[in-house]
């Protein structure tokens, strides 16, 4: 198919536009005969958790994947028997009247994948460990001799193009943040750019051979650093000519809540510009839990219309916004710096994001209530217990308490009820921009003030008193650019006043908010703006509000407020029960607040894809388990009924353990 570019000169750098939904125009890609890719709709898939032996259950499962909404499932072949064994599941699966295009997976074994291009419909292959090598070694490089292993990998990788050539089998080149090979990471570090040059280099090869039927992705568990690798790999392609369809995944999210947010903020962040073809949602958690998940992220971009343009100053889109002035540090979306502000009481400057929650709506004659929130009433000591996801900022509206507030937590009242306080102590005023422009008492410390991203005016900010910190609307159907178009207005001109995101949910389940707003208010934190999150959900349950607020802040890494789990989804390679393993773990660990554990399930998604965890728990073979401190092995092979509490023993060996409250 004619290899049609959207653009060669993004006028968003990486994508379209900054301020219009514009979806980016890649190649088309026939993947069986579900086409991938142009203007084809965003495809759904997951992975298979069986064994890829056991056939029957791999067809079981992989129909329940396809009742449940996938539309290209992956199976494991770690080695070439299970590769042999895809043309049984795959007959099997016809014989019942099942047409899903199969997509093997293929890490350190070559003849494996070019078995299983014979077979299936797509194959994919991670450059860090398909012919390269991971032993976390420093190795200096001449350019000779870097140009020597690529000449060496050539040899290796070009049977499989070939291969793939004469079956009209697709290509995934899938990188991996934590599985870059040693090579890449002497040469380019542990960087977006690794990642990016990673799967450049093997596409390259492909392009050299004549083979254009590849899909790409850079898939990583920050999000950050997953968000980066993408904008970085679109800038690239274009560059070079290409426009390969994008695969979109946030790798080992883990499982229920954090899992989906964690997810929705990665690849929200990305569809929210037109970026992504296809994606799949990792959940610690059956397969067939994961496309319902993926639907509703790319059901939302289905009707999202091309012509949602917002208004925004005029260098965003330009080469202007990517790069650094002498003296202001402008926006890029290539690495992440938080926005520059001046502090107002604990909101801004170097203090972390603060959560909104609007509680005007609830019985206040009952202190009970704040439980939802973070503050835990004992009526017998007449005190508050904070939690660690205690919000910092309460909106009663018009509505007065007949209790004591716990002294952490701010009220923040409309600006004519607070004139009214007798008692202001605590007490901080929201207004309206007219109401502040016209308003004669105003408060001493800290007053909020609530503009509308789309007909705000920015000459008005100078105006603003050193004591504002403004809340941030939008009514825009495209409103994560128009609000993004706002910050950067801000940042160009040096305004330093402390922002809140607000966004407004109106009729939205609890699954649709959770996702909807991580993906809104998430894009924003992950390139450095905002100071504070408000979600507007009215009759949603305060907790789930409170819980997602401080989630979407946790995925962003802008606040830590709980112990984050980096689980992978699991798949036939698997040596334990993941998801009764996560939970088991989760049950002894959840107390400890910014530990980072990776739970793996075999060597491949082991040391490397778990990348920046502080510690690791790693299936290394039958009831044997791996413990790591970041990178480095702890002790090996230590059998399962004793592995937990090995590292609970390590984590209090490094003096980072607290006994539970």
């Amino acid at each position: 198919m004619e290899n049609i570019l959207a653009k060669h000169d993004l006028a968003g750098g990486y994508c379209n536009s900054l301020t219009a939904y514009s979806r980016y125009l890649t190649r088309e890609v026939n993947i069986g005969d579900i086409a991938l890719g142009g203007h084809n709709p965003i495809r759904i898939q997951s992975m298979t958790t069986t064994d890829t032996m056991d056939t029957l259950g791999t067809v079981e499962q992989t129909i329940r994947m396809v009742e449940s909404g996938c539309e290209y499932v992956r199976i494991t072949a770690p080695s070439i028997k299970e590769a042999e064994n895809l043309a049984n599941i795959k007959k099997e699966l016809r014989l019942r009247g099942y047409n899903v295009p199969l997509i093997a997976d293929i890490h350190f074994t070559p003849n494996a994948a070019e078995m299983a291009a014979r077979i299936v419909e797509k194959v994919r292959v991670n450059p860090g460990n398909y012919a390269d090598k991971k032993k976390f070694e420093n190795i200096e490089y001449t350019q000779d001799a870097y140009n020597a292993e690529l000449s060496r990998i050539y040899k290796k990788f070009i049977p499989l193009v070939k291969i793939c050539k004469e079956y009209g089998t697709a290509m995934r080149i899938g990188t991996n943040h934590g599985s870059l090979s040693d090579r890449i990471m002497s040469h380019y570090g542990d960087t977006p750019r690794g990642m990016v040059e990673s799967a450049m280099e093997f596409m390259r090869m492909c392009e050299d051979q004549n083979y254009y039927n590849l899909v790409i992705s850079m898939k990583a568990s920050n999000t950050q650093i997953m968000v980066q690798a993408y904008r970085l790999l679109v800038e690239t392609m274009a560059k070079e000519g290409m426009n390969y369809p994008l695969h979109l995944g946030v790798t080992e999210a883990g499982d229920g809540e954090d899992g989906r947010i964690k997810s929705a903020v990665g690849i929200g962040t990305l569809l929210e510009d037109g970026l992504g073809d296809t994606i799949r949602v990792s959940l610690t958690e059956d397969p067939e839990f994961e496309a319902p998940v993926a639907k509703a992220l790319a059901d939302r971009y289905a009707l999202r219309s091309p012509k949602s343009e917002v208004r925004s100053p005029e260098s965003i889109g330009t080469s202007s916004i990517l790069h650094h002035t002498s003296a202001i540090k402008t926006y890029s979306p290539y690495e992440y710096n938080r926005r520059i502000t001046t502090p107002v009481q604990h909101i801004g400057g170097h203090h972390h994001p603060v959560v909104m929650i609007d509680v005007s709506k609830e019985n206040l004659k009952d202190p009970y209530f704040l439980s939802s929130v973070g503050y835990n009433y004992s009526a017998g000591l007449d005190k508050y217990n904070l939690a660690d996801q205690a919000c910092d900022l309460a909106y009663l509206g018009d509505n007065l308490p007949s209790f004591s507030f716990p002294g952490n937590l701010k009220q923040i009242y409309n600006y004519q009820t607070w004139l009214k306080l007798q008692d202001k102590n605590n007490c901080h005023p929201l207004f309206s921009l007219e109401e502040f422009t016209k308003a004669d008492h105003k408060d001493d410390l800290l007053n909020f003030v609530e503009v509308d991203a789309g007909t705000f005016q920015h000459s008005n900010i100078p105006t603003f008193q050193p004591n504002v910190v403004l809340i941030l609307k939008t009514f825009a159907s495209h409103g994560m650019a128009e609000q993004r178009a706002f910050f950067v207005a801000l940042q160009e001109q040096n305004i330093q006043i402390p922002v809140i995101i607000k966004r407004t949910y109106q009729d939205a389940d609890a699954d649709h908010l959770m996702l909807y707003a991580a993906t809104d208010i998430g894009a924003l934190f992950t390139d450095g703006f905002g100071d504070g999150v408000w979600i507007d959900a009215q009759g949603q349950n305060l907790s789930l509000i409170n819980s997602t607020s401080f989630g979407i802040l946790q995925a962003t890494r802008t606040r830590i407020s709980k112990t984050e789990y980096i689980s992978c989804p699991s798949c036939g390679r698997t040596l334990f029960d993941l998801q009764e393993t996560t939970q088991l773990i989760r049950s002894r660990t959840d107390h400890l607040k910014g530990i980072k554990i990776g739970i793996m399930g075999c060597i491949v998604n082991g040391p490397g894809e778990m990348a920046d965890a502080d510690y690791g728990y790693v299936g290394t073979g039958p009831d044997k388990i791996t413990l790591y401190r970041g990178k480095e092995v702890v002790k090996k092979n230590v059998i399962t009924a004793y592995a937990l509490d090995e590292l609970i023993d390590i984590i209090k060996g490094d003096g980072n353990w607290v006994e539970k409250v």
